[in-house]
């Protein structure tokens, strides 16, 4: 047994009783999932972190779990849970790792949702039972190679054809890409209106080259998808949506998902670095005797208590049906933000040692450079709170 496949001993702050806040269908869905992560995840994942792979044999427990598309209808083959519960299974999932987190918001968010928003009844029928069982699995082609938080901007384009439509261009940065069975693309049609379709792997012109040589996220598949004359079937088409709303949208599912699993990331770094420093002795104490390193568990444990109360309430709100998109992004942004500063004063505080893949953080601190970045940058989420609050647009 190699040292990174030591025992998880990870326990969750919480520090202000918020197990309270949650109902019992809730706590058992956590346990369920940490205790998966636990036996699944955390044995294998430093090992395939370092090879760049992604561990395919942990999508059939991913669909047992529930964790793809846990909000769907259960006619679907979803779970039919609330938006709490999915936020808590994001959590557990990207506290052992944000690119196996990361592959099951894709599907649920990404891919199942857009289905089961915009699809037609044929689409959802066909589709979404064997994505939640991670029978297929999907990937989202909105991303270009120079249109990344400019979406608008795209040049991927559809031509109809009559029985089809002509699909042609290229979608960069995308998870589950060299995997995925089908893909939900957002293309402009002839009228410059932005269209979702499901693309299937095996259509002709449709190939999915894989991106190598990453430092983030390396326990995650990630690929581009080229369209080069892809013939669409009419009945692929997403029927009624047009314009940036639908994959805005999906995006808002997403971003919800990672304002939890990012916290998920923080969690497990604090942990970590408490058990560490009462273990790790220096000058003839524990190092967590002195002052600089309470200084830094004390506001690890505050920055995790106020994240946990906003995505808390941000999961109430989404459940009613009442989360504005601005909301959402505030707590994409702060979740993500916090975990990046506790991975590094955690990392710090193991020293040496930080830098190994004998402890989770310096995988955790490398992931969420990309969990920053995707599904809408730091930047964009400040103006999109400033936009809010101004009622001014910095965007243009």
């Amino acid at each position: 047994m190699n040292k990174s496949a030591k025992k998880d001993l990870y326990e969750a702050p919480d520090y202000y009783q918020l197990d309270e806040l949650l109902s019992e269908e809730h706590l058992l869905i956590r346990s369920t999932v940490r205790d998966w992560v636990k036996k699944e995840v955390s044995p294998i994942i430093e090992d395939y972190a370092q090879r760049a792979e992604f561990p395919k044999h942990l999508i059939k427990g991913l669909g047992e779990i529930g964790a793809f598309g846990p909000t769907i209808p259960v006619e679907y083959g979803g779970a039919g849970l609330d938006y709490t519960a999915y936020g808590i299974i994001m959590q557990e999932i990207e506290r052992g790792d944000s690119g196996i987190r990361s592959t099951a918001s894709v599907q649920g968010s990404l891919v199942m949702y857009p289905i089961y928003a915009y699809g037609t009844e044929e689409q959802r029928k066909k589709y979404l039972p064997k994505l939640a069982t991670g029978e297929l699995m999907g990937c989202f082609g909105l991303t270009e190679p120079d249109h990344g938080s400019n979406p608008g901007g795209m040049v991927t384009n559809i031509k109809d054809k009559g029985d089809h439509y002509l699909l042609n261009g290229a979608k960069m940065w995308i998870s589950n890409a060299p995997f995925a069975d089908i893909a939900v693309v957002w293309a402009k049609d002839e009228e410059g209106k932005i269209r979702g379709m499901v693309v299937e792997r095996g259509m002709d012109g449709f190939t999915t080259p894989e991106t190598h040589g990453k430092w983030s996220l390396r326990a995650s598949a990630t690929g581009e998808l080229v369209f080069d004359n892809v013939k669409v079937p009419k009945e692929n088409i997403f029927p009624d949506i047009k314009g940036l709303k639908g994959p805005l949208g999906c995006l808002n599912q997403a971003r919800y998902g990672i304002a939890w699993g990012a916290l998920g990331a923080a969690m497990d770094c604090y942990d970590t670095a408490l058990r560490y420093s009462k273990e790790r002795v220096q000058f003839g104490k524990p190092i967590g005797g002195f002052q600089l390193q309470q200084k830094k568990l004390a506001e690890m444990i505050t920055e995790i208590t106020k994240g946990q109360l906003l995505v808390w309430r941000l999961g109430t709100l989404k459940s009613e049906n009442r989360a504005t998109a601005e909301q959402i992004s505030m707590a994409k942004r702060n979740s993500v933000e916090i975990a990046l500063d506790i991975a590094r004063n955690a990392r710090q505080m193991l020293g040496g040692m930080g830098i190994t893949g004998e402890y989770s953080i310096m995988r955790h601190m490398m992931n969420l450079e990309s969990v920053v970045t995707y599904e809408g940058t730091h930047d964009v989420h400040l103006l999109i709170t400033g936009m809010d609050v101004t009622g001014l647009n910095a965007f243009k």
